[in-house]
């Protein structure tokens, strides 16, 4: 059974589809002011992984993930740079491709932009205008009235009161405003900026109103889940949720929440000067390493990226590539093993549990490799073919191919391996040399040695 964390609910819950066999997706996606970092990361590989897996068991998936390109920031950075505001984006939203492309993200079925939809965030606005949920504020443009909405901060699991008491910087100071929890879906025109018409005067909309725009045209009502980082619960998506239903409209089904990523023990943040880019460490690793990585992470809970995790991952993904080397010729494509398939299924069912889902890979492959030293190739073929396929549920593809290069360096550790059964150290030992002049790691296990480029 198929189940997920409901942030709202706060309870894990069967998933049930809107529609049954097809699923509807909307992911929160970057405000593209400058260059994309490991949170962008966690977040992209988290609602990737979903989607990989969601086609994997059989679902028909379509993902919608916005682009932010007017926003405040962007505003910024443009009067920084002495350019536009679409420059800017531009710029950024390119970079955030690259990086995605490298990290073997696959783009969203749907990708719109922000400026793409003012016409009908402008309308939505009317709409929470014609039903009271929403005034203007003269000078200043339109909010929404939270203390209209009954469960307003039901997201954050705290009351109106609670919020109001803590929400701080959280939300807008305005004295004019009816309610600090108030938020804005029109901003008035401030010189300099770019503006739209409005009932209300010139303008830009909100950051809330865009993605509730967004996600209800392209979706439509009680699409299936509602997904981001777990820094988006509040203020921003509980703002959206109580636009839509303010508006007497269904919104999202279920909403489901990556956590965050701390860098050397502590939260990724610019202040701390920990703020990694993501193309830095894309240029240092393989990028397979940043998802098995995020793999062997439940999504709900705070992961570690630091140096000594991705050698870690580095070294699981050379056991996984050197078992494919083992056997070239079989992949995704073979007959799998359908009690370890349905293993995998049912432990990856129970709220994407990853790490249940990388450690039967990493247990297939030892059971695999241990049919190859005992000459049982069919089973062997099952079961890499079994790997290839888990593997692949996760987007995490493997190197099986040998170069000629990879050929020479297995013939050497052959050599050194025969030296070894014959105890002759010595020539052991040179070829040991010889293979690590190569830039080659070797790891003697207990299936044999498997190896690495340094």
């Amino acid at each position: 059974m198929l189940r997920f964390t409901d942030t709202l609910t706060g309870d894990k819950t069967e998933f049930v589809p809107r529609n049954a066999g097809r699923v509807s997706i909307y992911a929160c996606g970057p405000t593209v002011y400058d260059v994309p970092h490991v949170g962008h990361a966690r977040s992209a590989l988290t609602y990737d992984v979903l989607r990989r897996y969601l086609r994997w068991r059989g679902f028909e998936v379509s993902l919608v993930q916005n682009i932010t390109d007017i926003d405040d920031k962007i505003i910024k950075r443009a009067a920084e740079r002495g350019t536009t505001e679409p420059d800017i984006a531009r710029i950024y939203e390119a970079d955030y491709d690259h990086e995605m492309t490298r990290l073997g993200v696959e783009p969203p079925d749907h990708r719109p932009h922000a400026t793409e939809y003012v016409a009908e965030m402008v309308a939505f606005v009317d709409e929470l205008m014609a039903t009271g949920m929403a005034y203007v504020v003269e000078g200043n443009g339109v909010y929404f009235r939270a203390s209209k909405l009954a469960d307003y901060g039901a997201l954050a699991h705290r009351s109106a009161d609670e919020l109001r008491e803590g929400a701080g910087a959280r939300v807008e100071i305005d004295e004019r405003k009816e309610d600090p929890l108030d938020f804005v879906l029109w901003k008035a025109a401030k010189p300099g900026e770019p503006t739209w018409p409005s009932p209300w005067g010139p303008g830009r909309p909100g950051w809330h109103i865009e993605c509730v725009a967004m996600s209800l045209d392209i979706l439509g009502e009680s699409f299936d889940i509602h997904g981001g980082g777990d820094d988006l619960a509040f203020p921003h998506h509980e703002n959206e949720r109580a636009e839509a239903v303010g508006a007497g409209k269904s919104f999202a089904r279920y909403w489901v929440h990556n956590a965050m990523v701390n860098v050397d023990g502590e939260k990724m943040s610019k202040s701390l000067g920990n703020f990694t880019t993501l193309g830095t460490l894309l240029d240092n690793y393989d990028p397979r390493a940043l998802r098995l990585l995020v793999l062997q992470t439940h999504y709900r809970k705070s992961m570690e990226i630091n140096g000594p995790a991705l050698d870690q991952a580095l070294r699981g993904l050379e056991r996984l590539d050197a078992l494919a080397r083992r056997m070239p010729d079989v992949d995704a494509t073979g007959a799998v093993d359908a009690a370890t398939a349905q293993t995998f299924a049912d432990d990856v069912d129970d709220d994407l549990a990853t790490p249940s889902g990388v450690a039967l890979i990493f247990e297939t492959a030892r059971r695999a490799n241990a049919a190859l030293d005992s000459s049982n190739r069919a089973l062997a073929a099952s079961l890499v073919a079994t790997v290839h396929a888990l593997c692949g549920a996760f987007g995490l593809a493997l190197e099986a191919g040998a170069t000629e290069t990879d050929a020479e360096i297995d013939a050497l550790i052959a050599a050194r391996q025969a030296a070894r059964g014959a105890r002759d150290f010595a020539e052991a030992d040179r070829l040991r040399d010889e293979i690590t002049a190569l830039g080659i790691v070797v790891e003697d296990t207990p299936s044999g040695p498997i190896w690495r480029r340094a």
